[in-house]
């Protein structure tokens, strides 16, 4: 039996490197997508076997195109890791209008486009998943996270809409982590913000290896039994 496939978008750090790293561990064949060629060039050496990286833009539909043409080559997809997301957190302001588009262009319809390119090859798998990484802040909006939130309730809402669409066939699941120590709030371009989060962040206790232990052991259980929503914080997180 070959190994089964497994997309994972934003896979050139933090949660999305893990995952690639635990799923690889669990004998898939892991697909890197991302903008940063380099560095999954990087993970997929480390791998080595079975693993592929291909350069990709969740906002790029002609990317992702040419990225489902490879996958199916090697066999096609069986399960696809929505992670590609920023958090640009910040006042709400004119000033950073450009930063709304930025989140809401990857975080909600990055995962709807790679999702609509890569479904028809994870409906035709008998081992089809998408896992979703939202945040708590899909269901907590705190002042300074409005955006970034509303991206993440958006990516719940049709995640449970996908869900009922796709069962039995192919399992939907959202995973919903708090606070995890990864790159995510380096890129705030709000200075104050981004003190005081990456300040925070500097504390995390939660890592991208946890949440990629989650995401692993949801995909590997029987197929009868569909994980749906995990939310998750470090112990010490309101």
């Amino acid at each position: 039996m070959t190994a089964p496939i497994a997309v994972v978008t934003g896979a050139s750090s933090g949660i999305g490197a893990a995952t690639a790293r635990a799923l690889h561990a669990a004998g898939y064949h892991v697909v890197l997508l991302a903008r940063r060629v380099e560095r999954i060039n990087e993970l997929a050496a480390e791998l080595s076997d079975r693993a592929t990286a291909i350069a990709a833009d969740v906002t790029d539909r002609d990317s992702l195109l040419a990225a489902a043409e490879q996958v199916q080559r090697l066999g096609g997809a069986d399960v696809l890791v929505n992670n590609a997301g920023v958090m640009l957190l910040g006042p709400f302001s004119a000033d950073q209008r450009d930063d709304y588009r930025q989140m809401i262009e990857v975080n909600l319809l990055g995962a709807i486009t790679a999702t609509e390119v890569f479904l028809g090859q994870i409906k035709a798998s008998d081992r089809g998943d998408i896992i979703n990484i939202s945040s708590v802040a899909g269901r907590t909006a705190r002042a300074g996270n409005g955006v970034y939130a509303a991206t993440k309730w958006g990516l719940n809402g049709w995640s449970e809409s996908l869900r009922q669409e796709l069962l039995p066939g192919v399992r939907v699941t959202l995973i919903e982590p708090g606070v995890v120590a990864t790159e995510l709030p380096t890129h705030i371009t709000h200075a104050d913000t981004n003190a005081a989060v990456n300040e925070m962040y500097s504390h995390a206790e939660v890592t991208a290896d946890d949440i990629a232990e989650i995401i692993t052991f949801t995909i590997t259980r029987p197929r009868h039994l569909a994980i749906n929503e995990i939310l998750l914080r470090p112990a010490g997180q309101v």
